[in-house]
């Protein structure tokens, strides 16, 4: 099985070609932290046309990485949301056409199943059903994953995402973007020696909470009191032992055969390592991708497109994109957490 994988959600423009035994034989993208870093931010319409540009050339080159052609691919699986809406049509209207063109199949991958899936992708032995802490700039849940298509939300945040936190937090301190990376840098300069609060520790309710940790590290900056460094430190052990006490309360209420965390914020070493940490006292297993993995990319879309490929869903060329895409559409509301949920 070879399947060609799109992902245009944000601000990554990507293609792969992956086969049905995780071989990734080729994965070409382009970034755009140049366009919007006078913004400090993502500009949804300077992303969209960027995705025009670049898409069809990366395809291409990825066609050649792999010495294939596109009548030797089996499906075509492209991201039709959630995300950045301009960017996500880019990508599942060149799947479509990709796809009517060769008269290939259609996979329409949600973007958070992609991420769900990744770690399957780089670990053969990872088996359902799994613990997922999906921790990215748009999302921040705890999902029980059961199988292909099924997923099961445990906790959701009821404000901001952990990722967003991390962004805002390089915004307010001047470290640049993207801003992940950045407080991580900072953060290793630094000590974790200043006051912030954990919103959400130890309470009953299941969810996550990073709106005032975001307004507390505002706070520390304006004080004038800290280094930058010393509050990225402190800021990164907070949100670190806030998805940690999170993660901890449902790994006492479920059977999972391994932990597990994808999406962006998973490329952070001090996440990493405390969640594998979490992971050892429950005896359990501890599964994330590669960082590159964690991140945007194709290569998750097009393992995403070859499980659902395999499974024998496949989507219409009139499927629609969508800037929301919950994974468990039957999850119960949440105070706060509105279309995010």
């Amino acid at each position: 099985m070879l399947i060609l994988g799109l992902e245009s959600s944000c601000d990554e423009t990507a293609a792969a070609l992956v086969t049905g035994d995780r071989r990734i034989l080729a994965h070409k993208l382009a970034g755009q932290e140049a366009a919007h870093a006078p913004y400090g931010g993502v500009v949804p319409e300077i992303a969209a046309r960027a995705h025009v540009e670049v898409l069809e050339p990366l395809v291409a080159a990825a066609l050649d990485e792999a010495g294939v052609t596109l009548a030797e691919v089996d499906a075509i699986a492209a991201t039709a949301g959630p995300g950045l809406i301009g960017g996500v049509m880019v990508g599942l209207v060149t799947g479509k056409a990709l796809a009517h063109a060769a008269g290939k199949p259609l996979v329409a991958v949600n973007h958070l199943e992609g991420h769900a899936l990744s770690p399957r992708l780089a670990d053969p032995d990872l088996d359902f059903p799994y613990l997922l802490l999906l921790v990215s700039g748009g999302h921040c849940q705890l999902l029980l994953v059961e199988g292909i298509g099924r997923y099961r939300r445990l906790a959701t945040t009821i404000d901001d995402a952990a990722g967003e936190a991390f962004d805002k937090t390089a915004k307010i301190l001047g470290l640049g973007f993207p801003g992940g990376p950045a407080v991580e840098r900072a953060a290793a300069q630094g000590r974790p020696i200043v006051p912030l609060p954990r919103p959400l520790l130890g309470s009953p309710e299941p969810h996550f909470s990073f709106a005032g940790l975001k307004s507390a590290v505002l706070r520390a900056h304006d004080a004038g009191t800290w280094s930058k460094e010393d509050i990225a430190a402190s800021f990164q052990q907070a949100a670190v032992d806030c998805l940690v006490d999170r993660t901890r309360r449902q790994l006492g209420d479920i059977d999972a055969t391994a932990l597990v965390v994808a999406g962006g914020v998973a490329a952070n070493t001090a996440v990493r390592s405390a969640l594998e940490a979490l992971a050892g006292d429950y005896r359990l297993p501890f599964s994330v991708p590669p960082q590159w993995l964690c991140t945007d990319n194709a290569a998750m879309i097009a393992w995403a497109g070859a499980e659902r490929f395999a499974a024998g869903l496949t989507d219409p060329l009139d499927v629609a994109a969508r800037p929301r895409w919950p994974l468990d559409p039957d999850a119960e509301k949440v105070r706060g957490a509105g279309v995010k949920a």
